[in-house]
């Protein structure tokens, strides 16, 4: 598998499916290499991911990330398998251990209270599968949703990179020493055509406020620096303007530099949409205008 340098990250259960394999046609069209899209409150991301690979020819799908407390090892490790099969090696799982209250409250599992060993035992255990079907030509790879530097450290011995998510290119500086060379980074980047530093910060703020009160993601921006008054009230500016790249194209491209220049291998690009009324849908003109094929600086 050969990652590109861009990659989409899209919330595609606010689609029909028809309407989300139109656009993973336009996404590989436009030449990204990979569209991420997630597991929360929507789809099963493994069967969605056979609908996309089906209807797409180059693109790769990947998870970003499936729940490890959704399916058990031999689920998540015979529909890896299959996928990469059917695809010819077109599927990239992405792992994760999700959150407290999504596992407790939305899904009724008793969330363990050490992330990273809970992770180790799940991967070891996926690596022990018997599988009886015909293995695709290569192995597929894993990686996995890791922010604090014990779980990327994990993503760096047992897997075959890391994916984080709401960062900053600080953390993506600091992830790439952890895991060292050779191991993939897929850092997601949330972006927003809007040059109004007022109206900008209102939509990000909308985009981002459910996730400061996220102990996983809070206190990795305490690490990075900031603190209780930056999470508070939604985000501080200094926060938002941190997490979101914001403002015209140009600026929203030193952004992505910036994480090539800490170490991603590949930034995977939320286009938050500018228009009230289209908000819960990626906005297909940011998408277009950072496109590698648009002639971005991106392989």
């Amino acid at each position: 598998m050969q990652l590109g340098k861009l990659a989409v990250w899209a919330f595609t259960d606010t689609m029909t499916a028809p309407a989300a394999a139109a656009f993973a046609a336009r996404v590989e069209r436009w030449g990204y290499s990979t569209l991420w899209v997630p597991e929360a409150f929507g789809r099963n991301p493994l069967p969605f991911a056979a609908w996309l690979l089906a209807r797409t020819d180059s693109l790769i799908v990947a998870t970003g990330i499936a729940n490890i407390y959704a399916r058990d090892p031999l689920a998540m490790r015979s529909a890896q398998l299959s996928l990469a099969e059917q695809s010819n090696g077109r599927f990239l799982l992405g792992l994760g251990v999700s959150h407290a209250r999504m596992v407790e409250q939305v899904r009724g599992h008793r969330y363990d209270p050490k992330p990273v060993s809970r992770m180790r035992g799940y991967l070891e255990q996926m690596a022990r599968v018997e599988y009886r079907a015909p293995a695709p030509a290569e192995r597929p790879p894993i990686v996995l949703a890791a922010l604090g530097p014990k779980m990327l450290e994990l993503a760096g011995r047992l897997a075959d990179g890391a994916h984080p998510y709401n960062v900053t290119p600080a953390h993506t500086a600091e992830a790439r020493r952890i895991l060292g060379p050779g191991k993939w980074l897929c850092t997601e980047q949330k972006v927003l055509l809007e040059s109004d530093p007022a109206k900008a910060r209102s939509i990000a703020r909308q985009a981002i406020g459910f996730y400061l009160s996220a102990p996983n993601y809070a206190n990795n921006l305490k690490r990075l620096g900031f603190d209780d008054s930056d999470l508070a009230g939604n985000g501080s500016d200094r926060l938002i303007d941190a997490l979101v790249a914001w403002g015209g194209v140009d600026a929203i491209r030193a952004r992505i530099q910036e994480h090539w220049d800490a170490g991603a291998d590949q930034v995977c690009i939320q286009a938050l949409n500018p228009d009230p009324e289209k908000a819960r849908l990626p906005h297909e003109e940011a998408l277009e205008w950072l496109a590698p094929l648009r002639g971005s600086g991106a392989d």
